[in-house]
Formats: structure tokens, sequence, C-alpha cells
């Protein structure tokens, strides 16, 4: 088949999500009263408007005009849109600024993954939800999923399952944790910390960030949690890896059994190239200030980060588009306590290790 062609026939499909992408990001910048629509994020208004279409019109996804492109945005158009927020991560920034939190920040990793395995054994979960929900859950929401799914193969189902629990999470952190901080007696670097590392997505950490400045009456928690989120985000890198070169040796295992087995199909090299934007990001950082690299901190890594943001809408709405909603709502009940399970084990560690690194009642 040739490229025109190929092109004419996923078009529609691509379209489709490019739209609902666009609708989702206009959705996510509204202010009702003194709630912004942040918090729910562009990625979850995206793939519910995908599910409720589906919903109302159950054959659309499967149609010859729409399916290779929806397929295509949600498999090849999320590799891209991790690649791309590679360009976001300043490696050296992250880890100096970040270095502080690095206690808090292993802890509630490790105590995520520990509790979604446990949790999958306790529950006979799946293992791919499990463990989109245990990584969702310790490092940064959506993007951990968008970045973990296609490493481990999860299908679209799975996908949905395990962001709708983060989401669900993200918006209960964000309208409790500014007040319920406050009242346990954090500091303002404390909560500050805290944000960073208990509650799952950026969105999410932005707002709890932003109302705890106005009830604790100071400023910089808000730019000290981010700092705190992204260097958690770093784990993205490590953990992906692993889980690559674990699926790799199981293929690689199971075609020396009679099977086939190739590196190129099976290692997810867009972790790589995810890396590669990093290290690009992290040279520019240490170049002399010029005119290049004005223009790169500027506008270049500004515009690929909402770049990486609509990409993952995109391919959000693909996910819905291919998600039985009515289905998803029937089985989501052990994703949920899963969920509930690693968000409470999660705030109690970053509470726990504050406490005992003298961290709790700092302030900025």
């Amino acid at each position: 088949m040739n490229f025109t062609k190929k092109c004419k026939e996923m078009a529609p499909g691509i379209l489709l999500c490019v739209v609902i992408a666009a609708a989702a990001t206009f959705l996510s910048g509204l202010q009702i009263g003194s709630f912004s629509l942040e918090v729910v994020g562009a990625p979850v208004f995206a793939i519910l408007i995908g599910m409720v279409i589906t919903l109302i019109v159950p054959s659309l996804a499967g149609k010859d005009a729409m399916k290779g492109g929806i397929k295509f945005t949600s498999k090849k158009i999320l590799q891209w849109a991790v690649i791309i927020l590679g360009f976001s991560l300043n490696l050296g920034t992250i880890a100096s600024v970040g270095s502080k939190s690095l206690p808090v920040i292993v802890s509630t990793i490790s105590i995520s993954l520990i509790v979604s395995y446990l949790m999958m054994k306790a529950l006979r979960m799946d293992s791919k939800v499990s463990t989109l929900i245990g990584v969702g859950s310790s490092i940064c929401g959506g993007s951990a999923i968008a970045a973990t799914a296609p490493v481990i193969d999860a299908d679209d189902r799975e996908v949905a399952q395990s962001i709708s629990v983060i989401f669900l999470f993200n918006v209960l952190a964000a309208l409790i944790f500014p007040a319920f901080g406050h009242a346990i007696g954090f500091g303002s670097e404390g909560f500050a910390v805290f944000a960073g590392t208990a509650v799952n997505d950026t969105s999410s950490v932005t707002a709890a960030a932003s109302t705890a400045e106005s009830i604790y009456g100071v400023d910089g928690i808000l730019s000290a949690a981010v700092t705190v989120k992204l260097t958690r985000t770093l784990a993205i890198i490590p953990i992906t890896l692993v889980l690559a070169f674990y699926r790799t040796a199981k293929a690689k295992k199971s075609g020396g059994e009679g099977g086939s087995f190739s590196v190129k199909e099976i290692f997810p090299f867009f972790i790589l190239y995810f890396i590669a934007a990093s290290v690009i990001t992290t040279v520019m950082g240490l170049l002399p200030d010029n005119g290049l690299t004005a223009f790169y901190a500027g506008q270049f890594v500004p515009a690929m980060k909402w770049l990486a943001k609509f990409f993952i809408a995109m391919a959000m709405c693909a996910i819905g588009l291919n998600t039985n909603l009515i289905d998803l709502v029937k089985k989501g009940g052990k994703p949920i306590i899963m969920g509930l399970c690693c968000w409470a084990s999660i705030t109690a560690v970053s509470i726990g290790v504050q406490l005992l690194t003298g961290i709790f009642y700092t302030n900025l």
C-alpha cells in the first residue's frame, strides 16, 4: 500500500481524534466558579468523550473509514507523545532541585508498586491493569500510564480502566489535600513535598498546591511542588526500561522454545527516544546563554509540552472510542479498590517519611 493511500484511509479516524482532543483541551481550560476544570485534565475529558460517543454510536470505531486512524492514534500517536514529553525533562536541574525530597519520592514509589502487586495477588486482578495503576499512582498519573501501556502491550480497555481510577483519586486529592495538610500541621515546604509525592497527576498537583498557597498565605508552594513532581517523573525512565527488558527477555524465552523472536518487534524503542529527548534538553541547559538556548527554553520546550499533552489527549480519545463504558463500570470495582489502597499507602508513607526526615514542619 502506498503512503498516500494509507494516509487517506487513516485520515478520518485521526481527524475525529484531533477534533475531540481539541474539545477536551478547551474544556480543561474552563473555570466554574472557584473550581478549575484543569484538575480533570484534557486526557480524561478526551477518554470520557470517546467512551460516550461509542456508547451512543457503538459501530463508529469499527467502521472501515474510522478504525485505521483510531488504531494508529491509540498506538503510534501515544508513543510520539511520550517521546515529545522527554523534551520537558532537564535531568540535571530536576535532580539537583528535587534531591531533598528524594527519600520521600523513592519511598512512595516503592510502596505503591508493592501494594499494587500484593493487591493483584489478593484480588486476582489482571497483571497489566495492576501494573498501570501501580505505575500511574506512584509516578505521574496519565503520563506514566501513557509511557507504560505500549511497553507492556496493554489494550485499550486496560488503559481506560487505569486512567479512570487515577482520575478519581486525582480529583479527590486536589479537593481534600490542601485543607487536610494544613489541618495536620504541614509546614509550607512540607506540604509542597506532600503534594508533589502523594498526588498523581501534574494538573492535580498544580491545583492542590495553588489552593494551599491561598490557605497558607505564602508563595512558592506551587513551584516547589511541581519541582518535586517532575523529579518523581524521572522514575518513568528506569521503570519502563525494566519492564521493556523483562518483556523482551520473556518473549525471547518463548521464542527459544519453538516460536519466533524479534527484538525489533518486541522492544519498545520509543522509550530510548524519550530518554534521548531528555538528554538533549539536559545538554541544552548546560550550554552558555545565547540566542539558541533562549529559543529552546523559551519557545521550543513549552511548545513540546503542549504538543505532548495534546497527543496524549488524542490517544486517550482513541482509547475511549474503543472502550465499552458500561462494561468498564461493571468491572471497575477491583481496580478502584486497588487505586484506593495505593493512594492511601502513598499518603501515609509520604507523611511518615517526612516526619522521620524532618521535612514535615519546614517552611519555604
